[in-house]
């Protein structure tokens, strides 16, 4: 009996269906873009632990480092103790955030708390208590991060009430109408209609937007909302949590756009496996808050920030930023092929090797085909590549490898997802 049966009906029995398991696969060990099953079968990941493994699993500088902070000692909290590899850590993120002004960081240990805490800060630092987020983005799934998320299944359906004094306004996603004008507009809108620039603490955006669809923000859009901040005193926070470290060919992806924020969360690659989450700013807006005010027993766990120092020791020595370019016009060379061989496929966006299809039933109407997305990450995972879905109608395949993934195994796994498509009942 294959390993998938008996998997399946131990997680329907012991596992809340709310975790979604869509494909099960047991895994059981892994190294670079590969992972094997219990049953020996290699798969390649174009998953990457949704984002989180872009200089592979279980690279060997950052395994070395988490071995050696073992040895030392796993936990103190470090609002009683503090340790070295904290420290360093912020050090070196505060050199490397794309904001000019000083900078300090704290670091935690999820996504959504990252994106709690930018909100916190933000909120402490003017006084003020509104945000704007925008539609089909994703910050996390606690409340306020909920609050912020602009797609409803299955994220937000039946958990409200959610915090209040949170606004969206529309992503100018250009394959679906979109604009800078257009969103520009909305927000203008917002403040006419629905609240009032001088009680708006911050903008959070996603420069490419993940679980939304991998659709990126225009460049003039990111400056012209920067501007927009500056004219109201409100803070822009960048969510760098699945575009940071590397994924787009930049360690940040509002590089690519030449814009400072003003916070930027940062999680999933930064530790490299490891659970790991942080907020930059600037050192005026995160000194707001008094002592005590910020932190958490588990924040900044002295084993992630030594796998984090050493995923940052990786990104250097190994010129991923580098590879990450050189990955990204690969897979976007093998995408846009696809596009002319397969109508199915409407469009190929995202910006450096954070790249998606999307699927659709009539490239004219552009009618989404989640069906269509399901059935051809099963059918990819049944020839060993792991594929994730997304996008605000479940239709999207995005391709997260890792970026330290060889050009061989990136061809392969690209040659694997064309025969799918082609498979597609």
């Amino acid at each position: 009996m294959s390993i998938a049966t008996p998997l399946a009906e131990r997680i329907a029995a012991a596992i809340p269906r709310g975790v979604s398991v869509p494909i099960p696969i047991l895994a059981h060990h892994a190294a670079g873009a590969e992972i094997w099953d219990a049953d020996g079968r290699r798969y390649i990941d174009f998953g990457g632990g949704i984002a989180v493994l872009n200089v592979g699993h279980r690279h060997p500088h950052v395994f070395a480092a988490v071995q050696a902070q073992l040895e030392a000692f796993t936990h103190t909290c470090f609002g009683v103790t503090p340790y070295e590899p904290y420290i360093k850590l912020a050090e070196r993120m505060n050199q490397l955030a794309p904001i000019s002004a000083p900078k300090k960081s704290i670091f935690l240990t999820t996504g959504a708390e990252a994106v709690e805490n930018a909100v916190k800060i933000a909120r402490h630092a003017t006084g003020r208590s509104a945000i704007i987020s925008f539609t089909g983005g994703f910050h996390g799934r606690t409340l306020m991060a909920l609050a912020l998320t602009g797609k409803i299944n299955p994220y937000k359906a039946g958990f409200g009430p959610f915090p209040a004094d949170t606004f969206h306004a529309p992503f100018p996603d250009a394959y679906r109408g979109g604009s800078t004008a257009k969103s520009l507009a909305a927000i203008e809108s917002l403040f006419k209609s629905s609240v009032e620039p001088s009680r708006v603490a911050a903008i959070i955006i996603e420069p490419v937007q993940g679980e939304g669809g991998f659709s990126v923000a225009p460049f003039d859009f990111l400056c012209e909302l920067r501007a927009l901040c500056d004219r109201h005193g409100i803070v822009f926070i960048a969510d760098e949590i699945q575009t940071g470290f590397g994924r787009t060919g930049r360690m940040f992806a509002v590089e690519h756009a030449g814009v400072e924020p003003d916070l930027i969360t940062i999680a999933k690659s930064l530790g490299g496996g490891f659970p790991l989450s942080g907020v930059i700013g600037r050192a005026a807006i995160m000194d707001s808050v008094a002592p005590g005010g910020l932190g958490g027993t588990f924040a900044g766990s002295p084993v992630s920030c030594a796998a984090a120092l050493a995923v940052l020791d990786v990104f250097r020595d190994e010129h991923v930023l580098a590879r990450a370019e050189k990955q990204g016009v690969l897979v976007r060379a093998r995408l846009e092929v696809m596009r002319e061989r397969f109508p199915l496929i409407g469009d190929v966006r995202g910006l450096g090797a954070m790249l998606a299809i999307e699927l659709v039933r009539d490239r004219a109407t552009k009618e989404p085909a989640p069906e269509l997305a399901s059935r051809l990450a099963k059918i990819a995972s049944e020839r060993g590549l792991i594929l994730l879905t997304a996008g605000i109608y479940g239709n999207v395949i995005r391709i997260l490898a890792p970026l330290t993934a060889s050009p061989e195994l990136m061809d392969e796994g690209m040659t694997i997802l064309e025969q799918s498509i082609a498979d597609l009942p």
